[in-house]
């Protein structure tokens, strides 16, 4: 029986593996709920942010507080609808910041919640053109010049609502069920896009990988949808500011460097069922 070297590479300190210096990354939707805390984790663990979303205001104030803490943050535009401003994007980040190593896809626009038998026309285009149609266009962008270095991470940002249905029982009558068939199109899509883009780029460099997130409240909620919701969770509770930090580290990461095509379920085990 013949053999062959395998040829290994030098062993790495864990620290070395999830380190980010040096590297630069895109958050889209990077002021928003769940952007805070992947760009603070990501800037946490060393790389510079550019945190990017049609509302510059909060961008800016976002990027600013990031500095305040010590890290390497800036704010730039953009309009996920529009494929021009994901290029203007990655062009302006190219040129403040010399090189582009991670994307994560976060950044979006939700349409009008409403049953899908009510669903218009004009609001089914509003969902897909801003989540899926958006989610594609920055990702293209920004492949093009990782493609070009040979390497990088796409991180798309999915839901449990695109590997399974809303439970719709749990939304009290004054509560709108927000995630809509609409939207779960959209996240369902994204988990598949993500599989599509990274069988493609993988060899050249480029992991391609999404991150689907469970339920994570904003300042204030619902109590009892709350408390429902959380009552299906195996953990009893719902998603913190701390619990999507380490899954984007890690995907951003040389840690993963093995780990292509993957959707990382975050929910507390509401979809281990």
């Amino acid at each position: 029986m013949s053999t062959i070297p395998t040829n290994q590479p030098a062993n790495r300190t864990i620290h070395e593996l999830f380190d980010l210096t040096g590297r630069v990354a895109i958050v889209t939707g990077g002021a928003g709920l769940l952007g805070q805390q992947f760009s603070r984790a990501l800037a946490e663990a060393g790389a510079t942010v550019v945190i990017a979303s049609r509302n510059q205001e909060n961008c800016q104030a976002w990027a600013e507080q990031l500095q305040k803490d010590g890290h390497q943050a800036l704010a730039l535009p953009l309009d996920v609808t529009d494929p021009e401003s994901s290029k203007a994007l990655v062009a302006a980040t190219l040129d403040q910041c010399g090189r582009l190593d991670i994307l994560v896809n976060n950044a979006y626009m939700r349409g009008t919640p409403a049953p899908p038998e009510e669903l218009t026309v004009e609001a089914w285009r509003t969902w897909i053109d801003a989540g899926l149609s958006g989610n594609f266009y920055c990702a293209q962008a920004a492949a093009r010049p990782m493609l070009a270095q040979g390497s990088g991470s796409i991180i798309n940002i999915g839901s449990i609502y695109g590997v399974g249905g809303t439970d719709v029982r749990m939304y009290p009558p004054e509560v709108p069920v927000n995630a809509s068939a609409a939207y779960g199109a959209v996240k369902g899509g994204i988990v598949n896009l993500t599989r599509s883009l990274a069988v493609v780029w993988a060899a050249r460099g480029v992991r391609v990988n999404c991150i689907s997130p469970g339920g994570f409240p904003g300042e204030t909620m619902h109590a009892e949808f709350g408390a429902t919701f959380a009552a299906k969770v195996p953990l009893g509770r719902m998603g913190n500011r701390n619990d999507l930090k380490g899954a984007v580290v890690f995907l951003a990461s040389d840690a993963a460097a093995y780990v292509v095509g993957q959707n990382l379920l975050v929910d507390g085990g509401w979809t281990a069922w």
